[in-house]
């Protein structure tokens, strides 16, 4: 009897136990269920964060790449127009340097210029102290011009045979040839006929008396003929030595370059 009231006792005990153990069970489910629930939710709020992060990333490497390809852009444009800078410094600088020489040629000339000027101005104050105030004397264009008529020359307008006077006043022109090496001289005869024969024979005659008689150099002596406007005579020019002018400015144009 106390065996099977024992035996009852334990079934009992089982029997309320069970059913206790498997609430708790049932409930420790349910809470591993919303566990997971929130694992789950967790894990997709995850997913969608990383989604966003990885869009948010290729969004940042995309623009990376576009700054870098802009800023090697930059930097070449930069290089390019350092570059043209350089290059336009360059050319103002040889554009200046030639100026420069050009000024110093221009310079050089212009004073080789002045000093023709000048001599002539000088000549003509001998000129005039040598043939006396009375003579006809002019300079133009830094051509000093020394003029006399046909009759003090030849006694008349036809004739190529000099005069005494003539003669005398040759003189003088010669030593004022002589004493200006640096000027060539031409015997100009000037007609108011339109025939030329008769003064070509009247400036051959004046450069004959003055490179045979007065012994100026022929190479320094030129003639020449031409229609006087209504005037007649001879005149008798002293003019730089063009020649020599232009091989001096030429050197002083290679000097300078």
């Amino acid at each position: 009897m106390k065996n099977n009231l024992l035996v009852i006792a334990l079934l009992i005990i089982t029997t309320s136990v069970y059913p206790q153990r498997k609430s708790d069970l049932i409930a420790e489910i349910d809470n591993l269920k919303s566990k997971i629930s929130e694992v789950e939710q967790e894990l997709a709020v995850a997913k969608r964060e990383i989604s966003s992060s990885n869009a948010e990333a290729e969004a940042l490497k995309s623009e990376n790449l576009t700054l870098r390809d802009a800023n090697a852009t930059l930097l070449g444009n930069m290089s390019n127009f350092s570059q043209l800078s350089k290059q336009n410094s360059d050319n103002v600088d040889r554009a200046m340097a030639a100026l420069a020489r050009k000024e110093r040629q221009l310079s050089g000339i212009n004073d080789m210029i002045s000093a023709n000027d000048s001599t002539a101005i000088v000549s003509l104050t001998r000129i005039k102290q040598t043939l006396g105030e009375n003579a006809k004397v002019s300079v133009e264009a830094g051509v000093v011009v020394i003029s006399n008529s046909l009759n003090t020359l030849f006694g008349s307008d036809t004739s190529d045979k000099l005069t005494e006077e003539g003669k005398t006043w040759l003189a003088g022109v010669a030593n004022i040839i002589k004493s200006n090496p640096n000027f060539k001289a031409e015997v100009e005869g000037l007609n108011i006929t339109g025939e030329f024969g008769p003064t070509y024979g009247q400036v051959a005659s004046v450069a004959s008396e003055l490179v045979t008689s007065l012994e100026v150099p022929a190479e320094n002596i030129g003639i020449s003929a031409k229609d006087g406007n209504f005037k007649e005579g001879i005149n008798i020019k002293l003019q730089p030595d063009y020649k020599g002018f232009y091989a001096k400015a030429k050197e002083s144009a290679k000097a300078t370059q």
